[in-house]
């Protein structure tokens, strides 16, 4: 049934079909529908201290303003991550910025942190049912200047945290001038120290930690890599998600739209996120836990980020193209991994 509603969706332009299911998948979630189609995969893991119903979340960017958290909940994954977030609402780069490469499983985009800003998200947040493992992605404003970048960061943190269960600071879409530069050095360690602090002032406040996970880009070197993982883990955050999209065309090249500017999606990142997987995790030998995103449109690419060194998955892409059934699966591929191992 889903093939026949996508190729239907298909027809529109991305971003209109993108906002239509959008509002689908919430008004199932406020009538109740979706849960009658989609039952939730049962297999609990713990992770960061919080545990999560099963291993398979939805990757932030579909829901940038919480519109449909109880709608996405209902379909089975095991959590829910929204965002990215700012401070300011703002709306993005010009139309068109988004591109569908169905031969290669793909998309290309060029958003731009588009959203209605982190007060509008908040509210939505509040108004949703949903009881389960919220995570809120957040990032800076455009016109921030990235010097000043933590004073966003901070900005979001304080006003999220009491509403999620984790937040993912995204240092890593490729859409934001400049952002790519916090992964590295000085910039990224003065980020990680500030949000350190924070997170300590802010468990205080509230009487609970809420984890931080930090969302890095699959176009590093393996040095760098190793790198921006350990001054991850030595600041004291709580997990690394690898990986946002790409800039490199392998696997798209002569495609149509594999010109256009913007992160690279879906199937062709596969292989590169999960390899950043693996280095992390050889690097980090379990010190810190890893969510995998990139590139999984089969159960069996859920089991190989798992086999990688990954704690938990997360799709979008791969949901776009195949839907809800695709939790599923992932899902069961995970568990007969898991049980299979000695």
């Amino acid at each position: 049934m889903y093939s026949t509603v996508r190729n239907l969706l298909f027809k529109l332009s991305p971003e209109t079909s993108h906002d239509l299911t959008l509002d689908l998948i919430g008004a199932g979630g406020r009538l109740g529908l979706n849960g009658l189609f989609n039952r939730q995969p049962s297999f609990p893991v713990t992770v960061m201290g919080l545990e999560f119903a099963n291993p398979v979340g939805l990757a932030a960017g579909l829901d940038k303003n919480g519109a449909a958290i109880d709608g996405f909940s209902q379909l089975g994954f095991g959590f829910v991550e929204v965002g990215t977030v700012t401070p300011r609402p703002q709306p993005g780069n010009p139309r068109p910025r988004l591109f569908r490469i169905p031969q290669a499983e793909a998309i290309i985009n060029r958003m731009g942190f588009n959203n209605l800003g982190v007060d509008h998200l908040i509210q939505r947040v509040r108004a949703s049912r949903y009881k389960g493992i919220l995570g809120i992605n957040i990032g800076k404003n455009f016109d921030t200047p990235v010097e000043r970048a933590a004073d966003d960061y901070l900005l979001c943190l304080d006003k999220v945290y009491e509403h999620a269960s984790y937040v993912t600071v995204n240092v890593s879409s490729p859409n934001t001038p400049g952002l790519r530069s916090l992964q590295f050095g000085d910039s990224l360690k003065a980020l990680l120290e500030a949000l350190r602090l924070r997170q300590e002032d802010l468990a205080v406040r509230y009487g609970k930690r809420v984890p931080i996970a930090i969302k890095i880009a699959p176009d590093m070197t393996d040095e760098e890599t190793v790198l921006v993982a350990h001054a991850i883990h030595q600041a004291g955050m709580d997990a690394i998600i690898a990986t946002n999209t790409t800039l490199s065309r392998d696997g798209v090249e002569n495609l149509p739209y594999a010109a256009e500017a913007g992160g690279l999606s879906g199937a062709p990142v596969r292989d590169k996120s999960t390899h950043t997987v693996r280095v992390l995790a050889s690097e980090l030998k379990g010190k810190m836990p890893i969510i995998a995103a990139g590139g999984i449109t089969e159960g069996i690419h859920a089991e190989q980020k798992i086999a990688a060194g990954a704690s938990l998955v997360q799709i979008y892409t791969g949901f776009i193209y195949k839907g809800p059934a695709l939790i599923r699966e992932s899902v069961d591929a995970i568990a007969s991994t898991i049980k299979r191992a000695p």
